[in-house]
């Protein structure tokens, strides 16, 4: 994926504007061959290239949104396992199937081993193609494995008939529906990021793409009014300090 600002990608896009203003003010002088570089075209592709950055934005507001959810989703799971742990402990249950939800439960919180006070790296969001908003972690601490580690004990406690809290929000049936509520957060922000970098790579292919991208037909236009004009001329003045930037790989 090409890697430039949402900064750079705008100040393309405004100065190829800006170029082709100055090209419909030549008028009859204004005219290429070749048909990439006729007015029309460049309009036309200006109107692809300011729709494929606001599609891109609106994609990663989605993006942030869906992650924003999941951390919300997810804020309570720590603690309402380790309050799954001590109803179980107190259900009457064998000390060995107690010790097994506390495995379970020592993953749920990040936690090495027992007795450890060390944990494993909190669960970063997924990284964006190119435009990455952090590393996701390798852990057990990973949005995928906690919820694996919840339906463990979900699974645990709900093999024992002696579990059975009378409060609600620790009844099977309850957590069930919390973990079906994680496992849609969790794949929204999925989708939500495979809609993102799809955009961007539209976008990027509008933009950069060789020969047929913004950047490179900008360059182009600059190349012919130089040819019509010279390099000496007013006209070539006008455009010769407009700026294209090509993305980095």
């Amino acid at each position: 994926m090409l890697s430039t600002s949402e900064t750079g990608h705008a100040k393309n896009v405004a100065n190829f504007e800006t170029l082709i203003s100055f090209c419909i003010g030549y008028g009859a002088t204004y005219n290429p061959s070749r048909d990439a570089l006729k007015v029309a075209n460049l309009q036309t592709l200006l109107t692809a290239a300011k729709a494929a950055i606001t599609d891109c934005k609106a994609k990663e507001t989605a993006f942030d949104n869906a992650t924003d959810a999941r951390k919300e989703s997810f804020a309570t799971l720590k603690a309402l396992g380790t309050r799954i742990v001590n109803a179980l402990s107190v259900s009457g249950v064998a000390d060995s199937v107690v010790e097994g939800a506390r495995a379970i439960n020592r993953k749920l919180q990040g936690q090495r081993a027992k007795g450890s006070t060390t944990t494993e790296p909190v669960a970063t969001d997924l990284p964006p193609l190119g435009e990455s908003k952090g590393a996701a972690s390798s852990s057990q601490q990973s949005y995928d494995n906690l919820v694996e580690h919840f339906n463990g004990l979900i699974e645990l406690v709900s093999s024992h008939a002696e579990y059975n809290p009378n409060e609600t929000e620790l009844k099977v049936a309850t957590l069930q529906t919390y973990l079906a509520e994680l496992k849609t957060a969790n794949t929204n922000v999925v989708n939500e990021n495979t809609a993102w970098s799809n955009s961007r790579i539209s976008r990027d292919n509008t933009l950069y793409a060789d020969t047929t991208g913004l950047v490179d037909i900008a360059l182009d236009v600059k190349a012919y009014v130089k040819s019509v004009y010279n390099s000496t001329s007013p006209q070539y003045a006008q455009i010769s300090s407009i700026e294209f930037k090509r993305a980095k790989a």
